[in-house]
């Protein structure tokens, strides 16, 4: 019999029962699909740029916190820096490849002489006495000026960076030394010791039922529980979202928001060695409360959304408010300049901001809004382009080739010129297994090289990101894996995208085969598998004799890379498919004949045919490699299927 082409479309369907997706591939995990034809996804290495040597090392991964924020931008000099935004601090690489800085803002210095110490014998524990602090558990404090106390715990031991390990009452916290005090640890520092609070840390995980009506009676204020007529520190019933970050450069400096935070400010020195930490923007009406801040392109405004009123302390999540052109202190409205502020109707807060060639665009939890310069003296237009639609978090959405794309709580969204809803072939496989309360940890990420969209999304009962669905816009066509990533870049300014993980390190994709987050390598596992195929229309049960799988495997980095090629036949929709036997490599010089109800083969890149001898009505295949150093595409496979006999 002649051999026949096997041509399935290209993405994932998990929308319909299997004959209705037939000629489709049915599941899979951690492949994506390059000119029409699936293949497994490239691997990833960790970025080997050192931390600051004088900062305080993490207890595990690079940065200290969960990385929720990447931004890349060039300094006048041509310095390649890199922004880092975790719950925790906020780091900047001074360059490509160097040192990654802590640049985490000052919140508050004490007065020379209003910490002290007291240490116990025989422990590591360290009491600090502050009459003015107001710390939590996690936040970070430097100390200078001090005196050693007299034993272990030395000058050199107190003036460094900690983090608050304890709270004992609103004046009093505990710190972990590197070191145990012994009997002579008896003084208090001295009369100079100074305390630098960094700015507070954030939540890294959204955090449900707080405040009043949730939970058991009254708050904890300072570590201490609150009580009957105190209020809670954390004013709201709603759930607490985990510390985002936005930034946009203004020229050579940066300007970065902690999302409910101020604006500051990080001006790189003349001496790349010199690094400052941020500044908190004060004077000239500046906002001290904002959600997102954007600097626009053609303009040059500073565009603060969801930011408090001008003379007042109260944010206001739907007010948008932006500076005087080319400035970034003068916030101030006046005859003289360009600055204004603008409220949004249509929602209760302003979700995510994406900038595009020729508009802003402004997501509320009910709107989509298009902010467009008009100069004075109106100087920004608002229009409403959607209503009713959703988005899931800040960091849902993102503009490629002026095409904005975005996630929301039920579907995804395409805009052209109009809002439409984008075709997804994996609806309800998505949405179904995802959790919306954990939407603000939802970020795209474009994956230029690839034509790819990919959205890492929390599935349902996670608190953390664990899986990730790509939309390739060129063949429109789906994927997804289980790869988990908390933050994405894909810069011009870098040779390959750049990403986050849950451990805190920074890796870069689209190298080599293999999982090389660790020193130690590890396999990616990835596989495809068809929709059910039927053979000859379900009127007869065939027989495939043979089949040439046309497997390439260009990239691997091993001699002799192997896939998984599995092959199963069942007799009628419903059915049950005989379970695979595992068959030897199968070689040009030596491959076998096959033999069994259904069969999965190993096959090397000089496999001719393999020899699956199946009968059935429908038959399903399944590619798959689980082995370090293997790269793969499926190409279009043949087979020799002849007539066995009517039902």
């Amino acid at each position: 019999m002649p051999l026949t082409d096997v041509k399935l479309r290209p993405g994932i369907n998990r929308e319909g029962t299997s004959s209705a997706v037939e000629g489709m591939w049915n599941e899979g995990n951690n492949v994506r699909f390059r000119g029409a034809a699936p293949e497994k996804i490239g691997g990833w290495i960790a970025d080997p740029s050192p931390l600051d040597p004088a900062a305080l090392a993490p207890p595990f991964g690079k940065f200290w916190g969960i990385v929720r924020h990447l931004y890349n931008w060039l300094t006048l000099a041509r310095y390649n820096m890199l922004g880092v935004g975790t719950h925790m601090k906020y780091y900047i690489q001074n360059g490509l490849g160097g040192v990654f800085y802590d640049v985490t803002p000052i919140a508050f210095t004490t007065a020379a002489g209003d910490v002290t110490f007291a240490a116990t014998n025989g422990s590591n524990l360290l009491h600090v006495l502050d009459t003015s602090s107001a710390t939590n558990v996690g936040d970070f404090v430097t100390f200078s000026g001090a005196v050693g106390l007299g034993g272990a715990i030395t000058a050199a031991i107190l003036n460094r960076e900690y983090q608050i390990t304890a709270v004992v009452s609103p004046n009093e916290y505990i710190v972990t030394t590197p070191v145990v005090a012994n009997a002579l640890d008896v003084g208090t520092g001295g009369a100079a010791v100074v305390a630098a609070y960094q700015l507070p840390i954030g939540i890294p995980v959204f955090v449900p039922g707080v405040g009043w009506g949730a939970g058991g009676w009254g708050g904890v204020t300072g570590g201490v529980l609150s009580g009957w007529g105190a209020a809670a520190p954390l004013p709201t019933a709603v759930g607490l979202q985990p510390r985002l970050w936005s930034a946009s450069n203004f020229g050579e400096r940066l300007i970065a928001n902690p999302r409910g935070g101020g604006l500051y400010l990080w001006t790189p020195n003349v001496d790349p060695s010199i690094v400052d930490r941020m500044v908190l923007l004060t004077g000239g009406d500046t906002p001290t409360k904002v959600n997102t801040v954007l600097v626009s392109d053609a303009s040059r405004f500073v565009l603060a959304f969801g930011a408090n009123d001008y003379g007042s302390p109260v944010q206001d999540p739907m007010l948008v408010r932006w500076s005087d052109q080319e400035s970034y202190t003068e916030w101030t409205p006046e005859a003289t300049n360009q600055a204004g502020s603008y409220r949004l109707s249509r929602g209760s807060v302003i979700i995510g901001v994406v900038q595009t060639r020729q508009e802003v665009l402004v997501w509320t939890d009910a709107a989509l809004y298009s902010m467009q310069y008009q100069g004075p003296p109106f100087v920004w237009s608002t229009n409403i382009l959607a209503d009713n639609i959703s988005i899931l978090g800040p960091n849902a959405a993102i503009s490629v080739n002026n095409i904005t794309y975005w996630m929301g709580v039920d579907k995804f969204y395409v805009y052209n010129g109009r809002v439409d809803t984008l075709p997804c072939t994996l609806l309800r496989f998505i949405f179904s297994d995802l959790s919306e309360s954990h939407g603000f940890q939802v970020h795209a990420g474009h994956n230029e090289a690839f034509n790819e969209i990919w959205w890492f999304y929390c599935r349902e009962g996670s608190e953390t990101i664990d899986r990730f669905v790509i939309y390739n816009y060129l063949e429109n066509s789906w994927s997804y894996g289980d790869v988990s990533r908390t933050a994405w870049l894909d810069s011009p300014l870098r040779d390959r995208p750049m990403a986050a993980t849950q451990g805190n390190q920074l890796v870069y994709h689209e190298f080599g085969t293999d999982d090389g987050e660790l020193p130690t390598p590890a396999p990616i596992q990835a596989h495809i598998k068809s929709a059910p195929v039927d053979l000859d229309d379900g009127q007869r049960f065939s027989f495939i004799r043979r089949m040439q799988p046309d497997v390439s495997f260009n990239g691997s980095q091993v001699d002799q890379p192997v896939v998984r090629f599995s092959i199963a036949a069942r007799r009628m929709p419903g059915a049950k498919y005989s379970a695979p036997q595992v068959n030897p490599v199968v070689s040009a010089q030596d491959y076998m004949t096959g033999g069994g109800p259904s069969k999965q083969f190993l096959v090397q890149e000089f496999t001719p045919e393999i020899y699956p001898r199946l009968r059935g009505q429908q038959v399903q295949f399944t590619i798959e490699s689980d082995a370090l150093g293997v790269a793969w595409q499926l190409g279009i496979m043949r087979w020799d299927v002849r007539p066995d006999g009517r039902k």
